[in-house]
């Protein structure tokens, strides 16, 4: 216990990228814009879903949760890792790393509980559009988005609490540039194989539960489809879901590909690049992904930046 104890005074060390000094100024370029990207384009899909009236629908409500939920899931990691990149000083203190052991779960977590409800939404949308609005009214909307937020909440608490509960005998040198799970694990000094059961296990559950649920809304979307005569109407049907199969893709491929393979099959270096991946990297797509295709969504950006412009030029008139 004392040699825990010796952690919570001391905090834990990064090791990020430190054995590649050129590749850290590199990195540190490369997060930043994209970090600058990621806040841009999720704030715009933010500001633009509640002040056009003709997005206040299911669709763009989830919408706004996926860009709030984008953009604290990436703030929860960047900056401390920009501080790690910038200098000498590879550390973060102990409350530091439990805090974002347990935010960076739990965002984890909601994210793929959340793609899963908006799939449902879609197959709602294109399976019943008659009885839409009645299935997927406001009320019903908020139960599953504090339904998503609060089993995810359960989720990272059970799985974080059991991860740091594990003696780590003074160990703090953590291969990576965050706190998360599985390098947590490789610190402990004691025999992990039942947390890393229960990890898989409830990775299963977490990842694959809402993965199939998906697919099975997507079945049901391309037989719903496919029944429509017109081509526009067809069109129209897979630029609506085209957007969320895109960002599901990139999202459960990467997540799939790191966390859900036995034994150490993805190497040290190359599960760093992942995770930059998807947590810097896909936040920073998803906007471009869901405006690139979307006529209503684009509209409200351009009528969003032109009342920025006009107020710009209230402005300068005012002071001249």
């Amino acid at each position: 216990m004392g040699q825990n104890n010796y952690t919570s005074l001391h905090g834990f060390i990064l090791l990020g990228f430190s054995d590649h000094p050129k590749l850290e100024m590199v990195l540190s370029g490369v997060v930043t814009l994209f970090y600058f990207i990621m806040w841009v384009g999720n704030t715009a899909i933010i500001l633009a879903s509640l002040l056009d009236s003709h997005l206040h629908t299911p669709m763009y409500c989830f919408l706004r949760n996926l860009s709030f939920l984008d953009l604290c899931f990436t703030t929860s990691i960047i900056p401390q890792m920009l501080v790690n990149l910038w200098g000498p000083d590879k550390t973060i203190s102990y409350v530091g790393c439990v805090t974002q052991l347990y935010v960076y779960m739990w965002l984890g977590s909601t994210e793929c509980l959340l793609l899963a409800v908006m799939s449902y939404d879609r197959f709602t949308a294109i399976c019943k559009p008659l009885h839409y609005l009645v299935i997927m009214n406001p009320h019903v909307c908020l139960k599953m988005i504090i339904t998503v937020w609060s089993i995810s909440l359960a989720v990272s608490v059970l799985l974080c609490t059991l991860t740091l509960n594990l003696p780590r005998c003074g160990n703090n040198l953590l291969d990576h540039f965050l706190c998360e799970l599985p390098a947590m694990i490789k610190i402990a000094c004691i025999d992990t194989t039942t947390v890393e059961m229960s990890v898989f296990a409830l990775g299963i559950v977490i990842v694959l539960t809402p993965l199939g649920l998906i697919l099975i809304s997507y079945g049901y979307i391309a037989k719903a489809v496919l029944r429509i005569k017109s081509k526009e109407g067809q069109q129209k049907a897979i630029n609506t879901c085209g957007s969320h199969l895109t960002v599901v893709s990139i999202f459960y491929g990467t997540i799939i590909y790191m966390y859900l393979q036995p034994g150490n099959s993805v190497s040290k270096d190359q599960g760093k690049f992942l995770t930059l991946f998807y947590t810097i990297i896909t936040p920073s797509l998803n906007p471009l992904i869901y405006t690139l295709r979307n006529k209503d969504m684009k509209n409200a950006l351009r009528k969003l930046v032109r009342v920025d412009c006009e107020s710009t030029k209230s402005k300068r008139n005012q002071k001249s």
